[in-house]
């Protein structure tokens, strides 16, 4: 979400310009079909009453595959050291967190009395904390409404190693400063909470918001990777942090078949797909019969059933033009059943609101997208994928340069045209987060959310 760097001048991108022509016959689909898609600051504790003022000390926090040694994480500090955390702490504000999360006048009058026990546990406990909120956000997992993203951060910046490395240096500014985000519209945001008045606290309040929903990503998200934020209905083909492309999205219905968070893997371009129909449509919906019992309407919109031996019927709508699915789709296993896809109602991408889907994503311009991926991940020649999109036939290009997608939830951000504007709040996630800045915060916040996950049926007629 950084401005874009105008008409695309990478070789391997002009694939779609020299696609053009070949691609005419995907625009000539009717564009004007009816929608069927369907601690507060504390008094300094003495080395008597540290553990009742302080009874949470913070542990290496749990991540996949390494579990760290038993027991709080305490370096020993000097009081020189001390003094810059507690600038650190001064300033964390800058990057939309509250400084009285971190006990700054304890450890300044402790810092003032000399070298303590005391001081090492206190200074090392906040050390740890700002870690945990600056590597992976304040916002506890119970505020992440449908967040299913693990977040790689917690085991490339270990906190006790950290901490050792702040000690070993005397920087602490610098080693808690490397956990930022790197993303061009992070610094954006904080740009924008710099100049914007405490007075205008509604504002004030959904940057600092948007800035943690930043931090909740990986920090690097990589040299190129597939972004989208659903509340703007854009996503994004990004190289070095710079979009490449564009594509208007349609995204899930607010509700149970609103489009979750999600961070995955495209492994490879689907051109010409089927659509295997959900038993809820086939049996629920009484399609599987209405196939069989009209073979010519079936023809027309490219059905073909199959009456198994117990009586099951199964449908799958064959590649062409009335393919639910259009003419391509990107190769994305999640056990949500998310992925990007076309649709034969193209209609939809010139409304303003387009939550109108199961939850996947439609896209626009997504043959051009699919050619994209499959020349980028090194697939397919520019020809080759040309002459595999408009055969008609059902093929599947497996990529060999994996590309991250980020489907991505920002209610303030920069747009496509690079100004920083806000989002419709499409799906209410806004007021969990916005209230856990007024909460005492939550240590510890490893892990994934514990929502519900709802597999998406794959059916794209549910909008």
């Amino acid at each position: 979400m950084h401005k874009r760097v105008g008409t695309v001048m990478i070789g391997w991108v002009g694939a779609a310009a020299l696609a053009t022509g070949a691609l005419a016959q995907e625009e000539q689909v009717d564009q004007t079909q009816p929608a069927t898609e369907a601690d507060a600051p504390s008094e300094t504790p003495s080395d008597a009453n540290f553990d009742e003022a302080f009874p949470q000390m913070v542990s290496e926090p749990l991540v996949q595959g390494d579990l760290a040694p038993p027991g709080p994480i305490i370096e020993s500090w000097e009081p020189e050291q001390v003094t810059s955390l507690v600038a650190f702490i001064e300033g964390i504000g800058a990057e939309g967190l509250d400084p009285a999360d971190y006990d700054a006048e304890a450890l300044r009058t402790l810092a003032a009395e000399g070298p303590s026990e005391t001081l090492d546990q206190l200074a090392s406990k906040n050390f740890v904390w700002l870690v945990e909120d600056l590597r992976d956000g304040r916002t506890p997992m119970e505020a992440r409404v449908q967040w299913f993203v693990v977040d790689p951060d917690r085991d490339r910046f270990r906190s006790r190693e950290l901490l050792a490395e702040a000690i070993s240096t005397s920087d602490i500014a610098g080693t808690l400063a490397k956990l930022n985000p790197t993303h061009p519209d992070y610094a954006a945001l904080r740009a924008a909470l710099a100049v914007t008045p405490m007075e205008d606290a509604e504002k004030h309040k959904l940057i600092r918001a948007n800035m943690d929903r930043w931090r909740w990503l990986a920090r690097d998200l990589g040299s190129q990777y597939l972004i989208t934020n659903v509340p703007e209905f854009q996503l994004r083909l990004t190289v070095a942090d710079k979009i490449i492309s564009t594509y208007r999205t349609v995204v899930g219905k607010p509700g149970r078949t609103a489009t979750p968070q999600l961070a995955e893997v495209v492994s490879g371009v689907v051109f010409n797909p089927t659509w295997t129909v959900p038993q809820s449509i086939v049996k629920g919906e009484g399609l599987g019969q209405r196939v069989l019992n009209n073979p010519s309407w079936a023809r027309s919109k490219g059905y073909r059933a199959t009456r198994h031996e117990s009586g099951w019927i199964s449908v799958v709508q064959q590649p062409g033009p009335t393919n639910s699915l259009g003419r391509m789709k990107l190769e994305m296993p999640n056990r949500h059943a998310i992925f990007f896809h076309d649709t034969p109602s193209r209609h939809l991408f010139n409304n303003d609101m387009r939550a109108l889907s199961h939850g996947c994503i439609r896209t626009e311009r997504a043959l051009e997208l699919a050619i994209t991926m499959a020349i980028l991940g090194k697939g397919a020649t520019r020809d080759e994928a040309v002459e595999i999109a408009t055969s008609g036939e059902y093929t599947k290009v497996m990529i060999e340069k994996k590309m991250s997608a980020y489907i991505t939830y920002f209610t303030m951000g920069v747009d496509i045209d690079g100004e920083l504007r806000t989002f419709d709040d499409i799906y209410g996630r806004d007021a969990p987060v916005l209230a856990s800045l007024d909460k005492p915060r939550v240590q510890n916040r490893s892990g994934e959310s514990d929502d519900e996950v709802i597999v998406i049926e794959n059916n794209p007629l549910a909008g």
